[in-house]
């Protein structure tokens, strides 16, 4: 494999478009502990990741698959309401798609209310291997330790997806 070359001057960022890489969480030793801050971490990287993004640019997709900056926190909003407060999602496809009059700061912070609300039904959750309880309508429910698992699995990929798109939009690079 040859080595990899320095980017040309002129497709080099601009050192003002790079924010600083915050390192992974120090946490506990309780798993519960791990899990958790290692899911509020990515939770706080997307948030900061689609926070002040530019419209349009933040709706209109640079990639084939049609994603967009605004979709993918849209999209976890509906994850997180499904996983931790028991909502159903009728169609996911179109959890991708937020609504024409919302902002980013409407989204950003419908995002961060709907992590507070999941947050406080993990407060009361003290087993990891019990059933999650949930509001909403009854059903089978998974365990707090898969529930976790899946919200750190999905927003872990969705963060680097946005990684991507936001510096296809402006530059901006780290979390």
């Amino acid at each position: 494999m040859p080595p990899r070359q320095a980017p040309h001057k002129e497709n080099a960022m601009p050192p003002s478009s790079r924010r600083k890489d915050t390192p992974p969480p120090r946490t506990a030793n309780s798993e519960a502990d791990v899990l958790r801050g290692f899911l509020d971490y990515l939770r706080a990287s997307i948030a900061t990741k689609v926070d002040g993004a530019a419209e349009p640019q933040v709706r209109t997709s640079a990639v084939p698959s049609g994603t967009t900056l605004l979709g993918l926190l849209n999209h976890l909003i509906a994850v997180e309401k499904a996983t931790f407060l028991g909502e159903r999602a009728t169609d996911w496809q179109a959890t991708f798609q937020p609504a024409p009059e919302d902002s980013v700061a409407d989204v950003v912070a419908r995002y961060r209310a709907t992590v507070d609300r999941a947050n406080k039904v993990l407060d009361e959750c003290t087993d990891l291997g019990a059933p999650l309880h949930r509001p909403g309508p009854s059903g089978a429910s998974p365990s707090v330790r898969w529930a976790l698992t899946h919200m750190i699995e999905e927003t872990g990929r969705h963060a680097g997806h946005a990684d991507i798109l936001r510096e296809l939009i402006d530059g901006t690079t780290g979390r």
